[in-house]
């Protein structure tokens, strides 16, 4: 490290010493010694139009790619505006680093009318983070930055808010030769791996859950499930973890009766890397006749809600390879009962879903098998969470603790420059798209290939069935759309709405292999889709 540099220089050569290559955010007065820094590296720089696109794009970078997400905002409204993507990465355990400015030193917490001054920023944002530090001298700045990496890299990972003082990114300072150290997740312990096998070994009709914990691990979860005999089921963050070809799965369909049904009979339930949380099944609570094993990094996880037989607080990856390598060899699955369960599950899908299926097959059509997608809080997406094939982790990506809306379009922005060679569509719907349309203009600037299908009912759709289901008169929820394919034109992307499924999946395809950004607006009262 440089001895004459300031301290938003060393910070941007701390990012880079830590493999950071992309950078997302916005210049501001407050940010220009980061700026500094910036020019003097080799770090990509992505502008956006909106602090929460730099945020979301954050996110989706590091969903994609399993590195950390990074992005620089300026005091105040600048981490305001970023909360609501901290706190999505909060509630979906995803490594973002937020290097935000604020105030000097001396004027924190005295409200002196400072520019872009909060009285606290640490405590505006500390709920929202695994992480939050305020960092006053250069010298500070190895320790915070390593702290952050652990939280990333050791336990279970959420984002990390470092604010660095205007004086402190002003001053003069050494760091010496910071030394990247990487840190070790928890391993399981003998006791616990024969407690849990002794389980396995005893039950006859086995069930495992696989969340978003086992993204990294795919590998160990099939070979787990194989040996183990057991019928798997995943989470929406766990898509793709098994197979959804895999004969031994019902797919991502923890909110269906057919499926909570069966976990409720089987004699024991293995819970890996999943919180169980009302997000994950959209029912009130789960109900666990039989035994249960929880493997997962968060030790309030691992006890909440479902008390375990027995806990196991570790890696997943290893725990499922240990546990794979001490368990007898069992018969296949029951065939006929899962195709029981799927049969009934089947049964629950509603008119409007099959509508979304639809749709939903055509993009499949087009999308290669190691295609990405990133989508919205929309009604086509929650039924895209149990019923779009996934063969493969981290390619489904949707916004599940937090539920944000206007996640998709920055988030898949910020997962194809993470995987530039990787096909990458977004999902939104009319409403989430507004919060976050200004991000067009970013892919159009990169040249980025990316279909954004827009799912038009010029509604919030589920709201208004919600209100409806309750006898409540709609009120703000039939908003005045604008024309979005011109508004597309306008920022510079193609912009297309095809006439039929089959122009649908051509359309998709073409946009997949364009020089930019392409809006494919599929309207729900589409002649085709009657």
């Amino acid at each position: 490290m440089r001895s004459n540099q300031r301290g938003g220089q060393a910070a941007i050569a701390l990012l880079e010493a830590y493999g950071v290559d992309t950078v997302f955010g916005i210049p501001g007065v407050h940010t220009l010694e980061l700026y500094r820094g910036l020019a003097d590296h080799k770090l990509r720089h992505i502008g956006v139009r909106h602090e929460q696109g730099a945020g979301f794009m954050a996110d989706g970078y590091a969903r994609a790619s399993g590195k950390p997400g990074v992005c620089c905002l300026i005091t105040g409204p600048g981490l305001m505006n970023a909360a609501t993507p901290i706190g999505q990465a909060y509630s979906d355990s995803v490594p973002v680093l937020v290097l935000a400015s604020v105030n000097d030193s001396d004027d924190l917490g005295k409200g002196r009318g400072r520019l872009h001054e909060i009285t606290d920023q640490h405590a505006a944002i500390q709920p929202l983070t695994g992480l939050t530090r305020t960092i006053r001298d250069p010298a500070e700045l190895p320790d915070a930055v390593a702290a952050a990496y652990r939280l990333f890299e050791s336990g279970r990972p959420r984002p990390a808010v470092l604010n660095l003082t205007l004086d402190m990114l002003r001053a003069h300072g050494a760091l010496g030769d910071v030394r990247r150290a990487r840190e070790e997740r928890p391993q399981p312990k003998a006791a616990e791996i024969e407690a849990a096998a002794r389980l396995i070994d005893a039950a006859e009709r086995p069930m495992a859950i696989f969340g978003g914990g086992c993204v990294d691990c795919a590998e160990a979860a099939r070979a787990f499930l194989r040996k183990s005999g057991a019928i798997a089921v995943t989470t929406t963050a766990g898509k793709g973890v098994i197979a959804d070809s895999d004969p031994a799965t019902l797919g991502s369909t923890m909110q269906s009766e057919g499926t909570q049904t069966a976990l409720a009979e089987a004699d024991l339930v293995i819970a890996v890397g999943t919180e169980l949380a009302e997000t994950d099944h959209w029912s009130d609570s789960l109900t666990f006749s039989g035994k249960l094993i929880r493997i997962d990094l968060d030790a309030l996880t691992l006890i909440r809600d479902y008390a375990p037989t027995v806990g196991i607080l570790a890696d997943a990856g290893p725990t499922l390879a240990a546990l794979s390598a001490r368990i007898d060899a069992r018969r296949k699955p029951d065939a006929a009962r899962i195709a029981s369960i799927r049969e009934a599950n089947a049964k629950e899908i509603r008119p409007p879903e099959r509508k979304h299926i639809a749709v939903l097959d055509a993009v499949r059509a087009a999308l290669p098998r190691d295609g990405q997608v990133f989508t919205d809080m929309t009604q086509i997406a929650y039924t895209a969470n149990f019923c779009f094939p996934c063969e493969v982790p981290r390619r489904w990506f949707h916004p599940v603790g937090f539920g944000t809306l206007g996640y998709a379009v920055p988030a898949a922005i910020g997962g194809k420059i993470a995987c530039p060679d990787r096909p990458t569509i977004a999902i939104v719907g009319d409403g989430g798209f507004l919060f976050t349309m200004q991000e067009l203009g970013t892919a159009v600037e990169l040249g980025l290939p990316l279909p954004i299908l827009l799912w038009n009912n010029d509604a919030f759709g589920q709201i208004a069935q919600g209100m409806n289901a309750r006898d409540i008169p709609e009120l703000g929820v039939r908003q005045r759309n604008p024309d979005y394919l011109a508004l597309a034109r306008a920022f510079g992307a193609e912009a297309v709405r095809p006439d039929s499924l089959a122009a649908l999946t051509d359309t998709i395809a073409a946009a997949l292999a364009a020089e930019g950004p392409t809006l494919i607006e599929v309207r729900e009262d589409a002649p085709f889709l009657a």
